[in-house]
């Protein structure tokens, strides 16, 4: 039993018609999966258990025995736990925010030093890849694109492409990296930005779409400009 409860921390290694789960009955398979639940739960704090005592209180439970413990320290204790599994939640969000700046910084570092790379003094980063003609937009203008936004390791996150038609929006209503990429262009031209997290969206990232501290990458199209935007 003691080696079971050690090996949650393998627990991912168990498949469906493994040695072991082919010598379990379906009791026995239903009770370990239980333990697996129970044992990730205890992984998720700062806890490590007595496993005799652990045990013996799961039989008293079950068996319907006498607790050895009041009602208040039950109490206390699930607060305890539930206050563990915040900490431990706050400390995995606070170290992948740290290791998306790391990478988002030595990424733009290595960029920057590419061929056809143009870093603003902002920290914005873009190569052009095809002219336009005429005059850019100006800070408050409305204006007409296509666009692919990706993540360092490629994953694609939003495209107009995809969708299969231009957006328009305002120049001041978007992210600053957007703000002042776009402003460089003319209609008809056609850049790549690669925007550091702190002109993109932060350390708050885009809650399910871009995680915190995110550098981002988009091939941006200028088709045209509007009126500006505050008239």
């Amino acid at each position: 039993m003691r080696s079971m409860i050690i090996g949650v921390a393998t627990s991912a290694m168990f498949v469906a018609g493994s040695a072991l789960a082919e010598d379990m009955t379906e009791n026995q398979k239903d009770s370990y999966l239980m333990g697996l639940d129970i044992g990730e739960s205890i992984k998720s704090t700062t806890l490590q258990p007595d496993l005799d005592t652990l045990l013996k209180g799961i039989r008293t439970a079950l068996d319907g025995g006498e607790y050895e413990v009041s009602a208040e320290e039950r109490q206390a204790f699930a607060a305890r736990i539930q206050q563990m599994q915040r900490d431990a939640a706050q400390k995995a969000k606070e170290a992948a925010i740290q290791q998306n700046a790391d990478a988002a910084a030595a990424f733009l570092e290595e960029n920057a030093s590419k061929d056809g790379v143009t870093t603003t003094e902002s920290g914005l980063q873009y190569i052009v890849l095809e002219e336009g003609e005429g005059e850019p937009p100006a800070a408050t203008d409305q204006v007409t694109v296509h666009y692919t936004g990706k993540l360092l390791d490629g994953t694609e996150f939003d495209s107009s492409l995809t969708r299969g038609e231009p957006i328009s929006f305002a120049l001041n209503r978007v992210i600053p990296g957007w703000s002042e990429g776009v402003q460089l262009m003319k209609p008809g031209a056609k850049y790549t930005f690669f925007i550091p997290p702190a002109l993109g969206y932060g350390e708050r990232g885009a809650p399910g779409v871009i995680p915190p501290n995110s550098a981002l990458i988009f091939d941006v199209e200028l088709i045209s400009i509007g009126v500006d935007a505050d008239e």
